[in-house]
């Protein structure tokens, strides 16, 4: 009983101290994949930063596509609005007269 008094604890020092060891280890290679990581965004984000200008051109083009074809539609539809309410109108003049 004594021998496992005397070695028990020395077993738990051992296992700590390489516990220990790993985790050390594997947070120097956390910290080396994480400033990995960090370059590879850093450059995705130059990247996108030069396409910003393109996106904002292709943004501005169909924002104003769309405003035109926004103003046919109007037109067109105020055209065929004339063109029934004149009709209903005529109608009603008929009626009345």
């Amino acid at each position: 009983m004594s021998f496992w008094l005397d070695f028990l604890p020395i077993i738990i020092y051992i296992l700590l101290i390489i516990i220990l060891i790993i985790g050390i280890i594997l947070g120097v290679k956390i910290i080396i994949t994480l400033e990995k990581v960090e370059k590879i965004v850093d450059d995705v984000q130059e990247k996108v930063k030069t396409l910003n200008g393109f996106f904002h051109i292709i943004d501005y083009t169909t924002d104003r596509i769309a405003i035109a074809t926004d103003k046919v539609v109007d037109g067109i539809s105020s055209v065929f609005k004339k063109l029934l309410f004149k009709k209903k109108k005529d109608k009603r003049d008929d009626e009345n007269e």
